[in-house]
């Protein structure tokens, strides 16, 4: 297979890439600004995201990823456009690509994803699952016959998977996730302060003060906002247990979609769980204690692996060295050609 192999995770809040042999080369906000005349981008990635709410009526920011799937096309192959000719500079041929995706991804879904990463510059590309790629990037044994129980926490949705033997056994994609919790903060904040923040300040004071569980002193810090009565800027003091009140609700939904796969689960596999435990992964998993909430929860032995941020995209990059296996374990590359039906010459 010519050209370079590279290894995406493109997911809702951030675009990371893998090249073989290089290791993770890009690392970037999923976001795109355009200019509101002449729709042509004007920013990509961190510089994109940094304007988020902060743009003049000339300029717009697009997130063009929800959920874990493509929600703006056009957007998301400008944005893709971008990174792939700043990893591949001039090189002649087109690289191959390897994307993940959540597990629960419809087939249509699937086909956006591929399209429009062909479109971006990709020769071909490959989709695989996301819990799956993050289990081999924690570390685990995924080809013996034990159950493992993943959960991969990311910005758009969180993947809840037994794996055991190579291939997921059962598996939900739910929504509850980290922009999920950002935007319970949004809600707490307009409600019971009546005080508007905006995306980037709630994601400031979830990844500062966030938290599961109790922390053992707890930490505050003063914010920036506007009045919801009067529409005038405001400060105030924000606690972590007051972040953590806000986005109980969202964990405890968590906690029963967990409920739920190991209820579907056959009882070997969930007795090979209760002794491997639960892997966290996503950068979700960094939210203080949740390891020990869901363990208190849930009643399995939980850690979050090491690098739970990185987890996906290493996995996924390990996949570029295991081409053979892949396509083995059905796992096909996809051309432009072959989306779009047309004959090569």
């Amino acid at each position: 297979m010519v050209g370079t192999r590279i290894a995406i995770d493109l997911g809702t809040t951030k675009v990371i890439a893998f090249v073989e042999h290089k290791g993770i080369v890009l690392s970037e906000p999923s976001a795109i600004a355009f200019d509101s005349e002449t729709n042509e981008p004007v920013a990509v990635g961190r510089k994109a995201y940094e304007m988020l709410g902060k743009t003049p009526d000339s300029i717009y920011v697009v997130k063009p990823l929800a959920n874990g799937t493509v929600s703006s096309f056009s957007a998301c192959e400008q944005m893709l456009t971008t990174f792939i000719n700043k990893i591949c500079q001039n090189k002649i041929f087109k690289p191959n690509v390897i994307v993940c995706m959540p597990s629960s991804v419809t087939n249509l879904e699937k086909r956006t994803i591929l399209d429009v990463v062909t479109a971006s510059g990709a020769a071909s590309a490959c989709l695989i699952e996301e819990p799956l790629a993050a289990a081999v990037g924690a570390g685990l044994s995924t080809v013996e016959p034990n159950g493992k129980l993943v959960i991969d926490i990311g910005g758009g949705t969180t993947d809840i998977a037994v794996i055991t033997m190579g291939n997921i056994a059962i598996s939900s994609s739910v929504k509850g996730a980290g922009n999920a919790l950002t935007e319970a903060i949004i809600r707490h904040m307009k409600k019971d302060r009546d005080i508007i923040i905006g995306f980037r300040t709630a994601e400031m004071l979830k990844t500062t003060l966030g938290c599961a569980i109790d922390r053992e002193a707890e930490l505050a810090l003063v914010a920036k906002g506007k009045s919801n009565l009067d529409g005038m800027p405001i400060s105030f003091e924000v606690t972590s247990g007051e972040i953590k009140d806000a986005i109980m609700e969202q964990l405890y939904a968590l906690c029963e979609e967990i409920h739920s796969i190991l209820e579907g689960t056959p009882p070997e596999l969930v007795g090979d769980i209760s002794e491997s435990g639960i892997t966290l992964t996503g950068g979700g998993a960094l939210l203080y204690g949740i390891d020990k909430f869901f363990e208190e929860e849930i009643g399995i032995k939980t850690v979050v692996a090491d690098d739970p941020v990185n987890c996906v995209i290493k996995g996924t990059g390990a996949a570029l060295g295991k081409m053979e296996i892949l396509l083995n374990n059905g796992y096909h590359f996809i051309s432009r050609e072959d989306i779009l039906g047309t004959v090569r010459n």
